[in-house]
């Protein structure tokens, strides 16, 4: 899951906390005005006017505009629009922002969440934009009452504005705090599960191919798999590729061109396992008969791959129908509580098999 992760690097040249007292200003008692964001941002009320206008897209610099929203959102300052919202109570929208929309874990998860804010009376909103402009634009200017953010890379996990309630799906859990809420994928007990089921078929030598991402949840699989492979006694063979289909192949080709390659194969996710098979296919090599592969997400299609891949379901729609309860849960007031991680389960399909007997071997590998 999330070989596709999307988001942009954020200058903070343009920030507005730049001095030594930077991070610390606080709403005003009084409702806040155009005027205290202008202030604030070191512009005029005119170009506050044209930023929340709409207009100022055309006549306001990009590094003026997000100083201005930034500034807002400091002083939790609402443009007439929203607190004509806020006078009729809740809007009852959530953004629910994904790294790639396209990607079907996600499209699983999404089915979840909609299907849980649905019975709690919430429209969802989705984006797969996470720069800080469009977090600070859509909870200024339309007013989110809520806010549930999927797999962050580490450079986006401090962007959400704190006065907004947030639940953070497949995140480090330290991000748990007054108003945040966390729900870990346990994708270090899917990875175990998947290497349990590899070593009991009689591999020894396995490889794996993993996605070079900044992020909590890579991490935790880099954990999972080095453990289960010190105390399992497996040999691994790992190589970094990097988005889409070629690039898994090439880094497959890498890993069973190797002079001693792995009988067996772990994937970070179902879209690399896909990688395997091409580069199998291309080396004459035939699964599970030479080579078992192992994927994570049990995407749709997982089943229809030739053989049917073996792999772990993360449970998406589960894990999206729990996480918008959080948020609903959130926004009541309730006291949270702590979010257990969803156990995957481990589908065994016709990827994986023993492996085939070494020149001169004992038939283990």
């Amino acid at each position: 899951m999330g070989a596709d992760h999307a988001g942009s690097d954020h200058a903070g040249s343009d920030h507005v906390d730049s001095g030594p007292d930077a991070g610390v200003a606080r709403p005003p008692s009084r409702r806040p005005t155009g005027r205290d964001v202008a202030e604030l941002a070191g512009v005029s009320q005119a170009t506050v006017s044209l930023v929340f206008s709409g207009a100022g897209d055309r006549r306001v610099s990009k590094a003026t505009q997000q100083r201005v929203r930034l500034a807002a959102l400091r002083l939790r300052y609402q443009p007439q629009a929203a607190a004509r919202q806020l006078r009729l109570g809740r809007t009852d929208l959530i953004l629910l922002a994904v790294p790639n929309i396209r990607g079907q874990f996600f499209a699983k998860m999404l089915a979840g969440a909609h299907e849980a804010a649905a019975k709690e009376g919430l429209t969802v909103v989705v984006s797969s934009d996470w720069s800080s402009e469009m977090l600070t634009r859509t909870t200024t200017m339309n007013q989110f009452d809520g806010l549930l953010l999927c797999s962050p890379l580490d450079r986006q996990v401090g962007e959400p504005p704190a006065f907004i309630p947030a639940v953070f799906v497949d995140a480090d859990p330290a991000l748990t705090g007054e108003g945040r809420q966390v729900l870990e994928l346990d994708v270090a007990g899917g990875m175990r599960m998947a290497l349990k089921h590899l070593v009991k078929l009689g591999h020894r030598r396995v490889g794996r191919l993993r996605y070079r991402r900044q992020a909590y949840t890579f991490r935790a699989r880099q954990r999972a798999f080095e453990e289960a492979t010190a105390h399992l006694d497996v040999a691994e063979r790992e190589i970094a590729p990097r988005e889409g289909l070629d690039a898994s192949r090439a880094a497959a080709l890498e890993l069973l061109r190797l002079d001693d390659p792995p009988s067996a194969v772990m994937c970070d996710d179902d879209a690399a396992a896909a990688g395997v098979y091409h580069a199998a296919a291309e080396l004459g090599l035939r699964i599970p008969d030479d080579i078992s592969v192992v994927g994570m997400d049990d995407i749709d299609a997982a089943e229809l791959f030739t053989p049917g891949l073996t792999t772990v379901d993360l449970k998406g729609e589960e894990i999206g129908r729990l996480a918008m309860s959080a948020v609903a849960a959130l926004l009541r007031g309730d006291e949270p509580g702590v979010l257990k991680p969803v156990s995957p389960d481990l589908v065994v399909r016709s990827s994986t098999a023993r492996p085939a007997p070494r020149r001169g071997g004992t038939g283990q590998e």
